[in-house]
């Protein structure tokens, strides 16, 4: 989605009807209102801002998950800064996150030189990438003792005698095998352990 098209009233239907998932993928690019205005976004920060606060406000526990640009055309340390900043703000369950790579033919490349040397855009993204971990893994330790109801979607990659699967905020969750159930069901499952990104339960 592009973030304009999250309005209210979209929240609210998403609120009020149990079939639609609380998860929600909200791409800001840059926490930089310069760089937005570079990337031709349309929304500045603190609309973006404000829009998160809507989420959490109309749904409590939805997740939110993000896309990451960094090394953009002319990025300052300072505005790099400003998207760390926006990571700690929104607090995002997951992240898909990329260094800027001039593409032919786009209106970036058209218009602005890419002038961040590799070097500096791969640091802005480890950064990135660290902050965003950390607060994955917080948002995963909040999950233990809860209980989801989960649709089973697939074996484990790990061990053939477990099952995975989703709950509601997009989480992948691991939990044993149970005679009867398959994939396609629902189950519900209860969170007792994780792993750096992945929660280990047990059908309830």
């Amino acid at each position: 989605s592009h973030p304009k098209d999250i309005t209210d009233e979209v929240l609210y239907t998403i609120a009020k009807y149990k079939n639609i998932c609380n998860y929600i993928h909200l791409p800001v690019q840059s926490g930089n209102d310069r760089v937005l205005k570079l990337m031709n976004r349309t929304y500045d920060s603190a609309w973006y801002k404000e829009r998160v606060e809507s989420i959490y406000r109309i749904i409590p526990d939805c997740a939110i998950s993000t896309d990451i640009i960094t090394g953009f055309c002319s990025e300052t340390e300072a505005e790099h800064q400003d998207t760390l900043e926006m990571i700690r703000f929104a607090k995002y369950t997951l992240g898909y996150t990329f260094f800027y790579s001039e593409r032919p033919g786009t209106l970036a490349a058209k218009k602005y030189t890419d002038d961040i040397p590799l070097d500096v855009k791969k640091r802005r993204l480890a950064e990135v990438i660290v902050i965003q971990r950390e607060i994955s893994f917080e948002h995963n330790q909040e999950d233990i003792g809860k209980t989801f109801e989960i649709l089973i979607d697939g074996i484990s990659k790990k061990s053939d005698d477990d099952f995975k699967g989703r709950n509601s905020q997009n989480k992948v969750i691991i939990f044993p095998k149970q005679e009867g159930l398959a994939i396609g069901d629902y189950v519900h499952v209860k969170v007792i352990g994780l792993t750096s990104a992945t929660l280990i339960g047990e059908v309830i």
